[in-house]
């Protein structure tokens, strides 16, 4: 009874938080028209403490190949937009140490559009002014986004990444 429930909690868990898939450096996989591309730029060695570990400074690109825009309109402004990522990258053996990154995270572009208005100065003038006002987010087919992290692992290991569809 106890292994049925076990069971039934990991399947759970893997629905609720997307299936994810290894990727190992220069390689490629399509999550549903979306092509995630992991790369190593560079590895040195350091010492945290007393212990010794690898530091890895990671890529990840990925690429529209849906046939279709991606994006959304904001509704209003400000709107607080928390989750504008498409695909995560989770190095499992990352440690964490001195601030860095466990994961990657590829998110949508953002939609800036300048609105002009007219407002009076203090010396009672009108003056024309600029604001930046974000309107969405969006990633054209064919269109691509990048970003970079540093992983820290323990030292003869190389960094251990899953990738999963979050969007």
């Amino acid at each position: 009874m106890k292994k049925i429930i076990l069971l039934i909690a990991i399947i759970a868990f893997q629905v609720s938080t997307g299936y994810s898939q290894k990727i190992t450096d220069g390689a490629t996989i399509d999550l549903d028209g979306l092509s995630v591309t992991f790369n190593i730029l560079n590895k040195e060695s350091i010492s945290v403490g007393n212990k010794n570990f690898d530091r890895y400074k990671v890529s990840a690109t990925l690429v529209n190949n849906t046939g279709k825009n991606l994006g959304f309109r904001l509704n209003s402004y400000p709107q607080i937009v928390s989750n504008t990522e498409l695909v995560e990258l989770n190095c499992v053996n990352a440690t964490g140490a001195r601030q860095t990154s466990k994961r990657l995270k590829l998110k949508l572009n953002t939609h800036l559009v300048q609105a002009t208005y007219s407002a009076m100065n203090k010396d009672g003038k009108l003056q024309n002014n600029i604001l930046t006002v974000t309107a969405g987010y969006y990633l054209d087919n064919g269109a691509s986004v990048k970003d970079e992290a540093i992983f820290i692992v323990p030292e003869g290991e190389e960094p251990n990444v899953t990738v999963r569809k979050t969007m």
